[in-house]
């Protein structure tokens, strides 16, 4: 069974939504990614989203812009993050990762190629926010032959497109709350209720909602009627804040606590 579909199984036993954070893969550096991702588990983060920098990363804000600038500065590729990956593997974290990646780069490794590494190095899911669904079929039936799960992005201005969005999605729907880019919000696109209702009402997996979400009220309001909800700019802007502490061998420890703290507070 695919991590992720055993993970929400596991959740849904116990009631429990899950807390999927987003970290930006070489932000601020490689190494540092592997520890943020083991401590990042031990907050009680339930499945990860592993971000592949990005030069032209159309759905994100300025945080994950400045971290994937920082990333890329290193050299960091698709590569890189699966070597990443291994390496939070090997440390012991057991949660499903998410890559999450523009087209260009899968293109640049090949398709069938690019999904034989994500199998090999442990990922579970992947989301592609620039690839529409009228042009999805080949990656879909790569990801679906790996047992990847091709993971839908879908916003309120879906509409009509909903269904067919939804008709072969795996692992989890992933709603977008507000209209824009990612990005910390005091408020929500008017009606996301409704939204994810009518998303629920249209698929049996769970639903994860994402973009805006990063206070522990916020995560509560959506825990009430999401399967998952996703955590990104906030904690990358954490990160950012702390990258002075990451990069001074005798206060690393400090900063990695402080990130972990950040991230169990959003959970408990």
């Amino acid at each position: 069974m695919n991590l992720i579909d055993q993970k929400f199984a596991d959740l849904k036993k116990t009631g429990q939504t899950a807390l999927i954070p987003f970290l930006t893969v070489g932000d601020p550096d490689l190494d540092t990614t592997v520890e943020l991702i083991v401590q990042v588990e031990a907050a009680g983060a339930d499945i990860l989203e592993l971000g592949v920098p990005y030069s032209d990363p159309l759905a994100d804000g300025p945080v994950i812009q400045r971290a994937s600038e920082r990333a890329l500065a290193s050299s960091v590729t698709i590569g890189t993050c699966l070597d990443v990956a291994q390496k939070a593997r090997a440390r012991g974290v057991r949660m499903p990762f998410v890559l999450f990646t523009y087209f260009n780069p899968v293109l640049q490794v090949g398709l069938e190629t690019f999904f034989k590494k994500l199998g090999e190095n442990g990922i579970s899911g992947i989301i592609i926010p620039d690839l529409p669904i009228e042009e999805s079929s080949e990656v879909a039936k790569l990801a679906q032959k790996a047992g990847i799960h091709l993971v839908p992005l879908v916003a309120p201005t879906s509409n009509e497109r909903i269904s067919r969005i939804l008709a072969n999605a795996r692992g989890f729907i992933y709603c977008v709350s507000s209209l824009g880019v990612t990005g910390e919000r005091s408020s929500f696109h008017e009606g996301v209720e409704q939204f994810i209702e009518q998303v629920k009402s249209q698929s049996s997996l769970p639903v994860a909602i994402g973009f805006g979400i990063s206070s522990r009220e916020q995560v509560e309001r959506f825990s009430a009627i999401c399967d998952g909800v996703v955590v990104g700019s906030a904690i990358v802007r954490k990160i950012e804040e702390t990258i002075p502490l990451l990069q001074d061998s005798e206060q690393r420890e400090q900063g990695l606590l402080q990130i972990r703290e950040f991230v169990a507070q959003l959970k408990d």
